[in-house]
């Protein structure tokens, strides 16, 4: 019976990587379902939902010369698939502040505390080394619509000292 398991894969970012994890793993007769990768600061990071008829040491052992190659640190979950739950964001949000610490706990707890569920949350780091700029988007689903987030915005905007911008994603187009 095969079962699922969530692989994480992290390394210095280098061509190759998602070929040749994704061909180990097809040797291995896996099956891939959802996954997520980046590229942060010169690393890669990627979740991948795998689909395996083994267990974990042997889904391990098919990723270890890739790996090992790649200098990639490999991690294994079992996990339940849930495919097929795709959830659509309904509205996306972006923050510029100064960097500084706190500012996303700040940002992302009260956007919490207003119901929104975030589902992608991207960050960077903008201007200069002497002046950064922290740049935060999100996307997700406002659970007590756009007004309470944008109520949210407004203030922190006012005492934070961030801009903030909530775009309304139209999910009934086409």
């Amino acid at each position: 019976m095969k079962k699922w398991y969530m692989v994480t894969l992290v390394g210095r970012d280098q061509p190759g990587i998602v070929a040749g994890v994704a061909q180990a793993l097809y040797a291995g007769r896996c099956n891939l379902g959802e996954a997520s990768m980046a590229r942060l600061g010169g690393n890669f990071a990627t979740m991948l939902m795998v689909e395996f008829d083994g267990e974990i040491p042997a889904l391990e052992a098919m990723l270890e010369e890739v790996s090992g190659r790649m200098g990639l640190r490999c991690h294994v979950d079992a996990i339940e698939a849930g495919l097929h739950c795709h959830i659509e964001p309904d509205v996306r949000i972006s923050v510029y502040g100064a960097d500084r610490a706190g500012i996303v706990a700040e940002v992302t707890g009260a956007l919490a505390e207003a119901g929104l569920n975030i589902l992608n949350l991207e960050t960077d780091i903008g201007g200069t080394e002497e002046n950064p700029i922290y740049i935060m988007h999100l996307d997700g689903v406002a659970g007590r619509g756009a007004a309470a987030l944008r109520s949210v915005l407004e203030t922190l905007s006012r005492e934070k000292n961030v801009e903030a911008r909530l775009v309304e994603n139209d999910l009934l187009m086409g």
